[in-house]
């Protein structure tokens, strides 16, 4: 695991080298024939990386984008109106069964199918109309680092060529140097703090929520931590009555418009006595965790994962677990 997440940098580096007309073709394509609707479909740490691009397709393009529950196609057999809609498909493997079914429903229903897909002969791949590879090589730990990172990569190299952003598109080349940077910052203070838990909330906003999820779902797998993920704003209808005296949080607070808020909501959870970790860029009053900044606001979240991930790596360690065989998983699940 700790292998693959340090190599994410040089994965970035070689995806952007690759299928640059392939993205501007797709850019073209929706903007001389926008959709009608989008959906994305996905599961686990890919849909993480879905719900990263779909934030910023809505953020930016001012799009609605729908995350499809599958067994609206694999039990229900809905009849989903496929006129005008563009469904954009995540996976490391592939294979699973509730992803290839819908893609292939909505392909043959006239809807433009998009696929991006760490395994290019896979089910998914051979289902998708447009099939853009993550370039990440194979990766062999259960838990996914390198190929998420890929997979928020490529969203973002969508948006760009949708917008034709420049400024994007130029942050999106020198992003490999800052994960790099990213990947050098020391997160010791987490582990220490968090090598006894047994719960925790993760916490973050907009463009950042999608790390929160996946940073949650890491602690779950591979250090039996039950982390649950909220947004900054969410954490205050409810689940804000669980805190006590020590109760960890993890905050992501990378720049933006939400950083504010979420920093202020680190402040107040201080003083209720949580545990908190706050993740921002240096000089951040009361940050703990350093977040590494890109060429873009909206790529940060990228450079907050990669942070994260060798941290949590560490904690499965520190708390007598073996990351890279997390407790029963396996590396590749077909559900349908």
């Amino acid at each position: 695991m700790l292998e693959e997440a340090l190599s994410a940098p040089a994965c970035v580096a070689r995806q952007l080298a690759a299928d640059q007309g392939a993205y501007a073709a797709l850019g073209e394509a929706l903007r001389s024939q926008p959709p009608s609707s989008l959906l994305t479909i996905a599961r686990g740490s890919s849909d993480h990386a879905a719900h990263y691009m779909a934030y910023l397709v809505m953020a930016r393009l001012g799009r609605l984008v729908t995350s499809l529950p599958m067994s609206l196609i694999t039990l229900y057999q809905s009849k989903i109106e496929s006129k005008g809609l563009v469904s954009l498909a995540f996976s490391q493997s592939g294979q699973s069964p509730d992803l290839v079914a819908p893609t292939q429903y909505f392909s043959s229903q006239g809807a433009r199918t998009v696929a991006f897909v760490n395994a290019s002969g896979s089910p998914l791949a051979q289902a998708a109309q447009h099939v853009f590879s993550l370039h990440a090589g194979p990766e062999q730990s259960v838990a996914a680092t390198k190929s998420y990172i890929a997979q928020l990569v490529a969203g973002a190299r969508v948006v760009a060529a949708w917008q034709d952003d420049e400024d994007l598109s130029a942050a999106l080349q020198t992003l490999p140097e800052a994960l790099a940077q990213a990947a050098a910052l020391r997160w010791d203070t987490a582990v220490e703090a968090l090598k006894d838990a047994d719960k925790l909330f993760v916490i973050g906003r907009g463009t950042g929520l999608a790390i929160a999820m996946e940073a949650a779902l890491k602690f779950k797998e591979t250090c039996g931590i039950q982390a649950e993920a909220f947004s900054g704003a969410e954490v205050k209808h409810g689940p804000m009555a669980l805190v006590e005296e020590g109760y960890p949080l993890l905050v992501f607070a990378p720049r933006g418009p939400a950083q504010a808020g979420l920093i202020a909501l680190a402040e107040e959870m201080r003083g209720r006595g949580a545990r908190v970790l706050l993740a921002a860029p240096k000089g951040t009053p009361g940050a703990e965790l350093e977040l590494a900044t890109t060429g873009n606001e909206d790529l940060d979240p990228i450079a907050a994962v990669q942070s994260f991930y060798p941290m949590v790596e560490a904690l499965a360690r520190a708390r007598g677990l073996n990351p890279d065989q997390p407790r029963h998983l396996a590396k590749v699940t077909k559900t349908h």
